[in-house]
């Protein structure tokens, strides 16, 4: 019998799923489009671990992080629903002790992670503008009629560099179009554009802020050898991408939920592969009781109510038993 830990990430983009054994080591690792359908990307990953295993497999516990933790979290029966930060410095720690800088570019929005002695001492997140995210990557790299994933390489063979403005999306890419109307080749532009990214990240997310080595980058996008090169570049220093780059939010939320069993010695809330097939209402409201006027998250079950959030006092959340 397989005992594991398992961690679920759901995100706009990527919905991932990771077992680890007990001694922490990965087992299984599943990356899935989320396609609008974080539920339904949750339920085909663990779909597609029950299978892998054979039903030969004992969950130890289960965590969960992502935009979509809390859905998840109830849906799968977690023991622990942490924030991405949180589940993202977890895993670099584990796997890269010295770790004192994170960079984490997803599908939809970014993130830089500051860490000490093993502790997370300050980050900052850019949900706002896609510029530089894995989607706006995809983009471009349809509207060249280029394969995303000879994108970075195609960007390692450019001769000339090309500067192009990386603020925004928009600019960047009517930049793109001015200078392949110049003349410039798309391995030129591509390379402009990758140092364009890491530039305005580093401007937007590292300002005012020490960027110290050892250096790790993770998330989609650091499948991209051109963003890893011009990361090098601007930093003039080696940048790490971990072997499991594309699911570190997965494997900090097992290990966290690995962690919380063993401290707490308790045994795991985890519903069971059923899970997968029971179905789920959310509903909202805004609450009313004062000034602030929460959007509460209502969660329902056969018709009886599992779990709620959203309220800033804890009104509504605490009212679940």
């Amino acid at each position: 019998m397989n005992k594991v830990f398992i961690g679920i990430d759901v995100g706009s983009v990527s919905t991932d799923v990771v077992a680890l054994d007990v001694e922490g080591n990965i087992l299984s690792a599943h990356y899935l489009r989320t396609n609008g359908q974080p539920i339904e990307a949750a339920r085909k990953g663990l779909k597609c671990l029950k299978e892998e295993f054979n039903d030969d497999i004992e969950v130890l516990a289960v965590g969960t992080t992502g935009s979509g933790r809390q859905l998840t979290g109830i849906m799968v029966g977690a023991d622990v629903i942490k924030n991405e930060i949180t589940a993202h410095a977890t895993a670099t720690i584990s796997l890269v002790p010295e770790a004192r800088t994170i960079f984490e570019i997803g599908g939809q929005d970014s993130k830089i992670i500051f860490l000490k002695d093993g502790m997370v001492t300050d980050f900052a997140m850019n949900t706002v503008c896609a510029a530089g995210t894995g989607s706006f990557l995809e983009h471009q790299a349809e509207r060249l009629g280029i394969p995303i994933e000879e994108f970075g390489d195609l960007a390692l063979t450019a001769k000339k560099n090309v500067r192009i403005a990386g603020r925004c999306t928009v600019f960047a890419e009517s930049d793109m179009i001015a200078k392949q109307q110049y003349g410039f080749s798309k391995a030129e532009i591509i390379n402009g554009l990758c140092e364009a990214l890491v530039r305005n990240y580093i401007n937007n997310l590292g300002r005012g802020k020490k960027l110290e080595p050892p250096y790790v980058f993770q998330g989609g996008v650091a499948a991209n050898k051109g963003i890893v090169a011009a990361f090098e570049r601007e930093l003039n220093h080696e940048v790490i991408v971990p072997k499991n780059y594309n699911v570190m939010g997965a494997i900090g939320a097992a290990i966290l939920a690995k962690e919380y069993i063993e401290r707490t010695g308790k045994t795991t809330s985890f519903r069971g592969f059923e899970c997968a097939d029971l179905e789920f209402t959310p509903t909202s409201f805004i609450c009313g009781g004062c000034d602030n006027s929460c959007e509460v998250i209502k969660v329902q079950m056969d018709g009886k109510v599992v779990a709620m959030w959203g309220d800033r006092c804890g009104k509504w959340t605490n009212s679940v038993a």
